[in-house]
């Protein structure tokens, strides 16, 4: 009888609550952690208490509640909430709904954009037996559910507490906020099914580890290493967003390291470990020392003395030791032979045809680079109003500085000393498929009738701007005074952001 009542009152293996540390969470007041209103958008806010009004449950979520909680200052403020995406859209007037695989809304202010979830709800697999056989990718993730059931679905403890404004107080089910005090990355459920579901999320960990400190638990630990080859199948634009986001904190070099530490940098960059291994059979524990950590660090230390990095150069850093070589072969061409080196990968990483020719040209220019002559000026000009440039030339000074080659070096002096072009400003948006085109002006219609007056004229024949210049406008420059230079000096972060919450 008693064993009957006690299993009454036990866990289902097969609930909800079997994931959860506080199936009907814990509260954290003002007295036991440090989050202040002041430091919170105060739009955030009003969203919040909005919906309040309303009756609905909403929270600030993810990455803005850790941030806050470890001294940091977030990157931006997400809400989750009780109302479906088109209730919002009955409360706030300036929303809008986006996305397909799970529909979330934007509510726009003036210069930012605040994003609003409804609660998801776990996936079903996760309340069934789990067998090793099964595929558990998530594709779809369009159900929505209650704060728990969102609680539960998150990727990692420290990405799932809950702020509630109301009583400032923070709202833990997975026992997240203990393990920011311990400082843990520690996933939510079982990690083998967690990382099946969303393979990215190991490359996460290892981000979160080093971008904020914390260890990796042992468990999850082992779980990515048995995993990695789980990474294969995630998509190749959401990888390109993840490393175009560790190009940003000035971490790069000490991600890559823990991700070959962690086994994942032979699964995510496979064509370059032969590489590796032939310098260094230890690559994975001395991956600093390896030509590639070494560029790596040199171009971490030059952004944290603001000079500017952008995606193209970071790639071009990574495939470097793969056409190193061919620079001084003399079989085929150079262009052709550098394209065929880094098709493969190309392919394999879904890298859009656009970067693929920016990538090559970079390449290709780098022997350009030892051309100092002076008898050479016109062409040298020439070359330094090209748009890939920049990346080019940083490749060329970032790889001579890592070889510690003093006559690269010496000629990336020469280049640098008149070096004041700023990089395109498209460039920090690698891979993005959806830029805008630049509008081509339609060509001009012949009038009929004739040739019609010339456009710098009036009907009667004279010029129009004569009068103007009789009147004497002195606030025209003369066609042969020269104009002050504009500063082209490329734009300088002032510090690298804060990473993300969970996607």
């Amino acid at each position: 009888m008693f064993k009957f009542l006690t299993s009454l009152f036990r866990k289902k293996a097969d609930s909800v609550d079997s994931f959860l540390m506080y199936p009907e969470g814990k509260r954290y007041y003002r007295e036991t952690h440090s989050i202040r209103r002041t430091n919170i958008d105060e739009d955030a806010i009003k969203i919040i208490n909005r919906l309040n009004k309303f009756r609905y449950k909403a929270y600030l979520v993810g990455g803005g509640v850790r941030d806050l909680l470890m001294g940091k200052r977030p990157k931006d403020f997400d809400i989750v909430t009780s109302a479906t995406p088109n209730q919002i859209k009955r409360v706030f007037n300036n929303c809008r709904i986006i996305g397909k695989r799970f529909k979330i809304v934007h509510i726009i202010f003036k210069g930012k954009i605040i994003e609003v979830s409804t609660f998801r709800s776990l996936p079903e697999h996760r309340l069934e037996k789990h067998k090793a056989e099964n595929d558990y990718l998530i594709k779809r993730d369009n159900s929505f559910g209650t704060a728990k059931e969102d609680a539960a679905r998150r990727d990692f403890t420290i990405n799932s507490l809950f702020y509630d404004p109301k009583n400032d107080s923070i709202l833990d089910y997975v026992g997240g906020f203990d393990d920011i005090q311990k400082k843990i990355v520690r996933v939510i459920g079982d990690p083998d099914i967690s990382f099946k579901e969303d393979p990215v999320r190991m490359l996460r960990a290892v981000k979160f580890s080093v971008l904020l400190g914390l260890d990796i638990e042992k468990k999850t630990k082992l779980a990515i290493k048995k995993n990695r080859l789980e990474m294969e199948k995630s998509s190749s634009a959401r990888l390109l967003e993840e490393y175009n986001k560790m190009f940003r904190t000035w971490k790069t070099s000490q991600i890559f390291q823990g991700l070959a530490e962690n086994f994942l940098f032979e699964v995510l960059f496979k064509e370059l470990v032969d590489k590796l291994k032939k310098n260094d059979p230890e690559w994975r524990e001395h991956f600093l020392e390896t030509p590639l950590g070494k560029r790596l660090v040199i171009t971490d230390q030059l952004l944290s003395a603001r000079e500017e990095m952008t995606p193209a150069i970071f790639y071009s850093l990574i495939f470097y030791d793969l056409v190193s070589d061919i620079f001084s072969s003399d079989e085929g061409h150079l262009a052709h032979n550098i394209k065929d080196a880094l098709q493969p990968v190309f392919e394999r990483m879904g890298i859009p045809k656009r970067e693929q020719d920016n990538l090559v040209k970079v390449f290709i220019s780098q022997p350009r680079f030892l051309v100092t002559d002076d008898e050479r000026e016109r062409q040298n000009t020439f070359f330094k109003k090209k748009d890939y440039f920049y990346d080019a030339f940083m490749v060329y000074k970032i790889v001579a500085l890592s070889e510690n080659n003093e006559a690269a070096v010496q000629s990336a002096f020469f280049w640098e000393i008149s070096l004041r072009q700023r990089p395109k400003p498209d460039s920090h948006q690698f891979g993005q498929q959806n830029r805008k085109k630049e509008k081509k002006r339609p060509p001009r219609k012949k009038m009929r009738g004739g040739r019609g007056p010339h456009p710098g004229r009036n009907p009667n024949g004279q010029d129009q701007g004569s009068d103007s210049e009789s009147r004497g406008n002195q606030n025209q420059p003369d066609s042969d005074t020269p104009r002050e230079p504009r500063d082209q000096n490329p734009r300088r972060p002032e510090k690298p952001p804060a990473d993300d919450s969970e996607d």
